[in-house]
């Protein structure tokens, strides 16, 4: 019974025979394995959570933060788990892509892998559009991140077939070493600490630094000088010469964004980011004809079309679609010339600093001005890879192996464990 669904599956996506032109290599497997580690911190590791929509009902809004590890045991660890997709080939040639979350697994195994099957991993961009139209219904959220992935996976094996970094399969390097800005998720916002991490960044070589806002409209007047309080504490801490950013994370409306907007005008925010809900195009638009401060958004947006309605509506300053979310390396391809064709800079959201590295190598920089490094998000998110991608001195630069360039650190896993929902 398995056997005969999982024929069906590969004849509807394509048999050998069904592609034109004779293809060298051929998908075989699609490989979902779930890692499990000890990772180990001293003190509270995430010590603040940022501002949240579902923070407008109460009983929601001293909920913890979703980012945070299991609690630490009584030797200062904390178990770690993270899954990640390896296409595997007839020629032995494989592709990575993660971490990853275990819905989207879900996604691969179920949906996208037997689609897949047979299929010439090189053909990325047929793939991607044929995956795109079977799964109709999955244009944003938990089945794009598997697209995602598994566009990102063939990129990196294709990087591997042909022993070339990713940055070179863009095009790049235009550029070895990118800006990147210290995202400070996670840290304390308590005045003293905030201005006590804004300069330590600094002193790390970090031109740039964002940090996320606690209060919301519901707040009234004592939240909002609460965010006041912290742009200015980190421009006095920072000086005149680095860039700050503010990340409301969706959980503002337009009145308020315009206040807080015109309060922090004078401390020069680089951005106000993700004001409004990521749908609310019309009401962006609203607010960066209004702000004296530029706006940005994009992060939970997807693929180009998204980013036209963005464009077209004059909706944000810069835009920052993530590529583990909004399609994959292909479709950040499409974003990123639409971005250059209304002059509108892309600094990708950074839930893959290494896939993101590659990409800003390949770009000119005034389309990507910086890459966005999430600073305790980092130490997770890379927590297995051998090598992780890191800045030094401030700056960052994409791995030079094939592909991607990463590679698991078999020493840090505990344990593992193959996912599948399908039977047999």
């Amino acid at each position: 019974m398995a056997e005969s669904s999982l024929n069906r599956s590969a004849s509807f996506a394509g048999e050998p025979a069904r592609f034109t032109g004779a293809a060298p290599i051929r998908i075989t497997n699609v490989r979902l394995t779930e890692l499990h580690g000890r990772f180990e911190s001293e003190g509270d590791f995430w010590e603040e959570r940022l501002v949240r929509p579902l923070d407008v009902y109460p009983e929601h809004k001293r909920d913890p933060d979703q980012h945070i590890p299991k609690a630490r045991d009584v030797d200062g660890a904390h178990d770690l788990s993270w899954a990640f997709v390896t296409i595997e080939t007839d020629e032995g040639v494989s592709g990575m892509a993660g971490p990853i979350d275990v819905p989207d697994a879900f996604v691969i195994d179920t949906q996208i892998a037997p689609f897949i099957m047979g299929a010439d991993p090189l053909a990325s961009e047929r793939i991607w559009d044929q995956l795109y139209r079977y799964m109709i219904h999955g244009r944003k959220g938990s089945p794009m991140f598997a697209l995602s992935a598994i566009d990102t996976a063939l990129w990196d094996l294709k990087g591997k077939w042909l022993g070339q970094p990713l940055y070179r399969l863009l095009g790049g390097p235009v550029r070895t070493e990118i800006p990147a800005y210290a995202s400070a998720l996670g840290f304390s916002i308590e005045p003293e600490r905030a201005a006590e991490r804004a300069r330590q960044f600094v002193a790390e070589g970090y031109q740039a630094t964002k940090w996320f806002v606690r209060y919301a409209p519901d707040d009234g007047e004592a939240g909002a000088r609460r965010n006041v309080e912290l742009m200015r504490t980190l421009r006095e801490a920072v000086g005149d010469d680095v860039d700050v950013m503010i990340d409301a994370w969706s959980s503002w409306n337009v009145r308020y964004t315009l206040d807080m907007a015109r309060r922090m005008a004078e401390y020069r925010p680089y951005w106000i980011e993700e004001p409004v809900k990521s749908d609310d195009i019309a009401n962006y638009a609203r607010i960066r004809a209004a702000s004296p401060v530029p706006v940005s958004g994009g992060e939970h947006e997807y693929t180009r079309w998204g980013a036209r309605d963005y464009m077209k509506a004059g909706a944000v300053d810069i835009y920052q679609a993530d590529t583990m979310w909004a399609g994959g390396v292909s479709e950040m391809l499409k974003i990123a010339t639409i971005c250059s064709v209304y002059d509108v800079p892309l600094i990708p959201h950074g839930a893959s600093v290494p896939v993101n590295a590659h990409l800003s190598a390949a770009w000119p920089p005034p389309l990507c001005p910086y890459v966005e490094y999430l600073v305790k998000w980092n130490e997770l998110r890379q927590f297995f890879f051998k090598n992780p991608v890191v800045p030094v001195n401030g700056m960052i630069s994409p791995p030079d192996g094939p592909g991607v360039g990463v590679e698991i650190d078999e020493s840090k896993v505990t344990a593992e464990r193959e996912l599948s929902w399908r039977e047999g």
